[in-house]
């Protein structure tokens, strides 16, 4: 599987190195294009990667054409390789809000376009990503999109009226959690512990928890009801935690993300 990336920044060139660590692709099947030439030659050496002069130069080599750039100028780009571009190629863009119509629309009839919203912890192999198929893709097409992305973390495909959910959630979610671990830490810090100390075990903390739910498959209620002694510490966490209002809060950022994505929507 031939794959080429239009722009290698921070999430181009962590999807790229994804491709090639799991064995996607192998190295000499990716191809790297980038308007700052010197991004996609430190990603080469790193690599071993190919270089690309151009945009229509990568992508004419490719199976797969990853286009990361940012949504102000996705349709240009994707206008750019156009006469690069045929039937049998598929395009993927990880440009926020820009919908599969405006996508579609800057490139030849029939090619098969995937919409992706990725999140920044793909930076770290632990990505939470959401796509959403145009008209002209295939079910092995979508799986093969899936499996680029699972390179980089976990990936699931959902109707494009759900991508805005998809924003709101593992979009905007990191930004979330981070500042629960920052009060987490906070709390340590009230409490006496170090504040290098509090931190480090705060993010362990949220980031083992996470692991739970993922790798044993319970619901958490129930994996919370497991660490929850009647009459005990964590009940008593709980309870101020309901008092609050940390669940209501959280839901309503979700909301809130979800809604802008959609007012943003392009």
């Amino acid at each position: 599987m031939k794959t080429a990336f239009l722009g290698v920044g921070a999430m181009g060139s962590a999807l790229a190195r994804g491709v090639i660590a799991s064995g996607f692709c192998q190295a000499a099947d990716v191809f790297a294009y980038d308007s700052d030439r010197s991004r996609s030659e430190k990603l080469s050496r790193e690599t071993g990667c190919r270089v690309c002069a151009s945009a229509p130069d990568a992508a004419s080599e490719a199976d797969v054409v990853v286009v990361c750039v940012k949504p102000a100028v996705v349709t240009g780009v994707l206008k750019e390789i156009s006469p690069a571009v045929t039937p049998a190629r598929i395009v993927i863009s990880i440009a926020a809000a820009v919908k599969l119509e405006t996508l579609e629309g800057a490139l030849p009839a029939g090619t098969p376009v995937v919409r992706v919203m990725p999140n920044t912890p793909a930076l770290v192999g632990r990505g939470a990503a959401g796509l959403a198929a145009g008209k002209s893709v295939s079910p092995a097409q979508i799986e093969q999109c899936v499996r680029l992305l699972e390179s980089v973390g976990v990936a699931v495909a959902v109707d494009e009226k759900l991508m805005d959910a998809i924003t709101g959630l593992s979009g905007s979610g990191p930004a979330f959690v981070y500042s629960v671990i920052e009060a987490l830490a906070d709390g340590g810090v009230a409490n006496g512990l170090p504040r290098d100390v509090a931190l480090k075990l705060a993010a362990q903390t949220v980031a083992g928890a996470a692991e739970m739910v993922l790798k044993s498959g319970q619901h958490p209620a129930v994996l919370r009801d497991q660490v929850t002694t009647p009459g005990g510490t964590t009940i008593a966490g709980l309870v101020e935690l309901e008092r609050a209002g940390l669940p209501s809060a959280l839901i309503a950022a979700v909301q809130a993300a979800t809604k802008r994505s959609a007012e943003l929507g392009t």
